[in-house]
């Protein structure tokens, strides 16, 4: 019998992407290396050296030197890594931050200041500014570079001139980012960025902290001196290896799928909401809501229709939950719990949003009644409420 998953319509790479097969193939081989890396004798240094090769690769691509990269188990524990190891006595994050940067920041029990957004999801620069300048302590800023849940680009290059003058640091993470799009550690100009291996084809459990040369940070990890002496524990050496595999040098612009995606939407319902839609976005992420659609009741007719794809706000229990992105956006309860993500990567083509669109039709027919005896206060008007969000 034929495998029903080979069927199916994957569009949830912002959750985590199909390995790649140079990974896999990357992987396979690390596997047959019995050595560790802390080793002196012969497979120790050919470990080392698998190791190494890692590193350079991944620093090449961000322009950084490779003794900045420390790998980690991923991007949570790089976040955290930045969170409580940066030398300050403040903390600063975004509205809109990962769950692991923000309750990592409050878990380190620090002063923290919550820096609001606009409409779009956009950090308020001016309030930024404002906030950092009230208060001299040295401070640790974080503002991720791409949104996982509407795919959002913060201009983190302005973020970190306003920083500069306020004795701050900044980290960003970039998770969703790197391997999607391209990314400079040095334009940017941040002293801490995160990434991570499974978004962009390469395995789960791998991520790195790129901390800025001469930056020291408190060690959390305490044990040998892997890292640098900065990172305790054994390196993960086929997961780093297929990290490294997983690279593209010119990574792949989904925004022609992704805009393909969104007149199909819009062709099927004039009031659907997008989320972001009128500022920077990165190329594979549409993050948008149906007036009177349930999120939880879409995902489920996507599923059976053999679609996955993502509310943008599952918690760890599985379940839907309101955004605090979307909450931060000011987007009201009812709009914000009927939003889905759709999101692609590198094996991601035109079938796929012609299957998705398919899908989605058959779903809307199906929950026609329903939506009719929708609140007219979220259904009606969509653009004229969300004009930063929506444009037909």
């Amino acid at each position: 019998m034929a495998d029903p998953t080979l069927m199916r319509t994957y569009l949830d790479h912002n959750a985590t992407s199909p390995l790649k097969p140079a990974a896999r193939h990357a992987m396979a081989a690390a596997f047959d290396r019995p050595g560790n890396a802390s080793s002196i004798h012969a497979e120790g240094r050919k470990a080392r050296a698998l190791i190494d090769g890692a590193r350079e690769a991944i620093a090449r691509s961000l322009g950084v030197l490779p003794a900045m990269v420390v790998f980690t188990s991923g991007g949570t524990e790089a976040n955290n890594f930045a969170m409580h190891g940066a030398p300050v006595e403040r903390l600063a994050v975004s509205a809109v931050e990962h769950p692991s940067v923000i309750e990592a920041a409050k878990a380190r029990g620090l002063p923290l200041e919550i820096i609001p957004v606009d409409a779009s999801g956009r950090v308020k620069l001016d309030e930024l500014s404002a906030i950092l300048k009230r208060n001299p302590l040295p401070t640790l800023l974080s503002v991720m570079l791409v949104n996982n849940e509407t795919g959002v680009v913060q201009p983190v290059r302005d973020i970190v001139e306003i920083a500069r003058s306020a004795n701050t640091l900044v980290h960003t993470d970039a998770v969703q980012a790197f391997g999607k799009m391209p990314v400079s550690f040095a334009l940017l100009g941040c002293d801490l960025m995160t990434i991570s291996a499974h978004k962009l084809g390469g395995p789960m459990g791998v991520g790195a902290l790129v901390i800025r040369d001469g930056l020291s940070l408190e060690v959390q990890m305490n044990g040998g001196g892997q890292e640098l002496r900065r990172r305790a524990g054994t390196e993960n050496m086929p997961a780093i290896a297929g990290f490294a595999a997983a690279l593209d040098p010119a990574p792949v612009d989904q925004a022609a799928l992704r805009d393909s995606l969104e007149e199909g939407l819009r062709a099927l319902s004039s009031d659907v909401v997008i989320f972001g839609r009128d500022v920077e976005r990165i190329g594979n992420t549409s993050c948008f809501a149906l007036p009177g659609l349930s999120a939880d009741m879409a995902l489920i007719g996507l599923d059976l229709e053999g679609v996955a794809v993502s509310s943008g706000s599952a918690c760890s229990s599985g379940k839907v939950a309101r955004s605090h992105v979307l909450a931060a956006m000011a987007v009201p309860p009812q709009l914000s719990t009927a939003a889905i993500r759709v999101s692609l990567g590198w094996n991601s083509t035109a079938e796929d949003i012609a299957s998705f669109t398919d899908a989605w039709r058959r779903i809307l027919g199906r929950n026609r009644p329903v939506m009719d005896r929708r609140d007219p206060a979220i259904s009606g008007g969509s653009q004229e409420r969300y004009p930063d969000q929506i444009r037909v």
